[in-house]
């Protein structure tokens, strides 16, 4: 809830501040109003424009870092039970789908065979010799 209305105001104040910069007056707009811009008969006057909109920009500025810590803080601080994000998702349901491995009893597990006492102790995993014959193709 803190966070939707959190990202709400963060939009409301990036929007805001992108009307207000377009609102404002490049340097060069005061040279077009001493030929005849118009520009000290608009609602602010020829300067007050400039400093109510500066001012409304800077708080708004102000504002929107405000509100980017704020979002910031309320996305690293969430509870556990809500669970962070998509990858924790996964991984959950990853360890729902895949069952534990259970262990065999000590009857059921296979004992190595004796092998003789000069012999050289095998390989386990390793596959047994195959002799050649005239159908192999050689690799």
């Amino acid at each position: 809830m803190l966070t939707t209305v959190l990202v709400v105001l963060h939009v409301l104040v990036a929007l805001s501040i992108i009307g207000l910069v377009l609102l404002q007056h490049g340097k060069g707009a005061d040279m077009g109003s001493g030929f005849g811009g118009g520009a000290s008969g608009s609602l602010f006057g020829a300067t007050g424009s400039a400093n109510f909109l500066s001012r409304t920009t800077a708080v708004l500025a102000a504002l929107f870092f405000l509100l980017s810590l704020a979002l910031a803080y309320t996305a690293t601080r969430r509870p556990a039970e809500e669970g962070g994000g998509v990858i924790d998702v996964i991984r959950n349901q990853q360890q729902q789908q895949v069952p534990a491995p259970s262990q065999k009893p000590a009857a059921d597990v296979p004992k190595p065979e004796a092998q003789p006492q000069g012999a050289p102790p095998a390989a386990q995993g390793a596959a047994p010799a195959q002799q050649p014959s005239d159908k192999q193709v050689p690799q």
